[in-house]
């Protein structure tokens, strides 16, 4: 080992070896803000150019472009930042992507070794960072040992891809960076560690194979866990089951089946429905709070939980059988013990999906001038669209359920309910689907708090329609004040930028939508043009948007 300052640029150090790991494990892209603290292993990606670096106008623009990659291709999303405020600023992201059970590695640098954790006042030095990663992330590790980068970085890996899968943050100190070493002589034959995912115990399987020998009217909740498993629920459907998703777990097979339900798994008319069901299956889904109404939402008596983490046991709703496994070997397994032995019923096939046009039907009389929206933005998208979104009224009222999906990486949003990631999410995933067509339905507030991203758009020409629902505030938050605080909308109208000028300014193509009549041909001309367009529609022009928080007509009957 030499000197640890200085070094020559036919030397190689710790940076060089990030960069070549890396390289190994496949990976094409990296996000980042280009810091003090990280300039060794940057440099070391410049000087190879085996990796395109993203340069994000921030670190929280960085964080979501990460998470929308891993998404968007269903692998690693790579994310560098400074040290102290920089780290700091991509927290949202890391939660984000936390959420989302992304598999993201954060790499972020540190004071040198001789300064840390004292307190001394060095650039960027803020107290207990690691403290702060630990917290975000579903793991930090800290590299202060060059002799054992490569087992950490191993390590850090196998840690963000083992199910559930999170972000996982990096520190390594800027001296460190710098550590001259051997390169290590393995460092080709480097892979993405494989994941010992577990079945589960026998015992218990032979027990669902029985229960669901034993139920007639069957379901299959399926959720993130479990959203890669297409051949396996379509052999369920094949056996009698009729399939919901958690709204992260949408696109497991195409939303257009007719026995499958899709993310409407807690509107009136199927909660109703679910009085009928003598068994649910929920295979890697929380079943969380968020959808299902904190928990109020009335299942099925009969759930059979699966999922890969034992802490789901009874977090959410009590089942009366949990099994621990990797929910789409699970899935496998009793598919294959079972296909022979089971039939879809034609009545039952029948009921599935005179039901879902019943909901689609009610649902769709409740969008006021927005009711065909999702079907043409599905009529124009092309199949293999990435169909991204923030959190707006657009996106809670019918983004999220009767835009169809067919694909479960085409389907990207803020799990964590943030507004603001939407921008970002959609450049990443953008770039992480090689090029296919990506719609990014944001709010008019949310997409404020990226702006600068929208440089970084440009500057990769990504192929994203920005579709922004422009009420000239925060929507969601004034429909909230409507109904609980007595209409006293405070701090939600803000003034925002004229979005023909922003679109100049950025010079990107523009169009505005007026009426609901010009979204098809507007669109169809957006997504024709190859690069970033912004597309504004004007809602108060359009028309109202739907009440978020007031429940629809159907569900005050009682």
């Amino acid at each position: 080992m030499l000197s640890q300052k200085g070094v020559k640029m036919s030397e190689y150090n710790v940076g060089d070896l990030v960069a070549e790991f890396l390289h190994c494990l496949g990976v094409e892209d990296v996000f980042g803000v280009v810091s003090v603290h990280n300039i060794p292993m940057l440099d070391a990606i410049g000087r190879r150019n085996y990796i395109k670096m993203i340069p994000a106008r921030g670190e929280m623009g960085a964080g979501h472009m990460a998470d929308g990659y891993a998404r968007a291709h269903n692998g690693l999303g790579v994310v560098f930042t400074s040290t102290g405020p920089g780290a700091a600023n991509i927290a949202g992201a890391i939660v984000e992507a936390r959420f989302s059970g992304s598999a993201v590695l954060h790499f972020t640098g540190q004071t040198a070794t001789e300064n840390l954790d004292k307190n001394q006042g060095t650039v960027h030095d803020v107290s207990n960072q690691l403290g702060m990663l630990k917290s975000i992330s579903k793991a930090a590790i800290r590299i202060d040992d060059a002799e054992n980068v490569l087992s950490k970085l191993l390590d850090a890996v196998k840690i963000s891809l083992t199910p559930p899968k999170g972000p996982v943050s990096i520190e390594i100190p800027i001296d460190i960076q710098r550590t001259v070493v051997s390169k290590p002589k393995n460092l080709e034959q480097i892979k993405i560690p494989s994941i010992d995912l577990k079945l589960g115990e026998e015992a218990s399987l032979d027990e669902i194979e029985t229960i669901i020998k034993n139920s007639k009217r069957k379901m299959l909740w399926v959720g993130n866990g479990c959203k890669f498993a297409r051949e396996e629920v379509k052999k369920f459907i094949n056996m009698g089951f009729a399939i919901v998703t958690s709204t992260l777990g949408r696109g497991v097979i195409s939303e257009s089946n007719h026995m499958s339900l899709g993310a409407f798994n807690a509107v009136p008319l199927i909660e109703e429905f679910y009085k009928t069901v003598d068994l649910m299956i929920v295979a890697g889904s929380r079943l969380r709070g968020h959808e299902t109404r904190d928990m109020s939402l009335k299942l099925p008596n009969n759930i059979i939980q699966i999922d890969i983490d034992p802490k789901a046991k009874n977090r959410t709703y009590k089942t009366k059988k949990f099994h621990c496994g990797d929910a789409q070997k699970v899935l496998d397994e009793l598919s294959n013990r079972l296909s022979n032995q089971l039939t879809l019923d034609k009545e039952w096939e029948n009921e599935i999906s005179q039901l879902k046009n019943k909901i689609l039907e009610d649902y769709k009389s409740n969008l006021g001038a927005y009711k065909d929206f999702p079907e043409i933005v599905r009529k124009v998208l092309p199949e293999n669209g990435m169909w991204v979104r923030d959190v707006t009224i657009s996106n809670s009222m019918w983004g999220n359920r009767s835009m169809f999906i067919n694909e479960p990486q085409q389907n990207i949003y803020p799990v964590g309910a943030a507004i603001g990631p939407g921008m970002a999410l959609a450049i990443g995933a953008s770039i992480g689907c090689k090029g296919n067509k990506t719609i990014a339905m944001c709010g008019d507030g949310g997409f404020m708090l990226n702006l600068p991203d929208l440089w970084t758009a440009v500057e990769t020409n990504c192929d994203v329609v920005f579709l922004v629902m422009n009420d000239q505030g925060y929507g969601v938050i004034k429909h909230i004040q409507e109904s609980m605080y007595g209409g006293r909308k405070f701090y939600a109208d803000l003034i925002g930028p004229n979005f023909e000028e922003l679109a100049k300014a950025a010079k990107i193509k523009y169009s505005r939508i007026d009426h609901a009549d010009d979204l098809e041909e507007k669109l169809k001309q957006a997504l024709n043009f190859l690069g970033p367009v912004l597309l504004e529609v004007n809602v108060h022009s359009v028309g109202e948007m739907p009440r978020y928080f007031a429940p629809p007509p159907h569900a005050q009957k009682d």
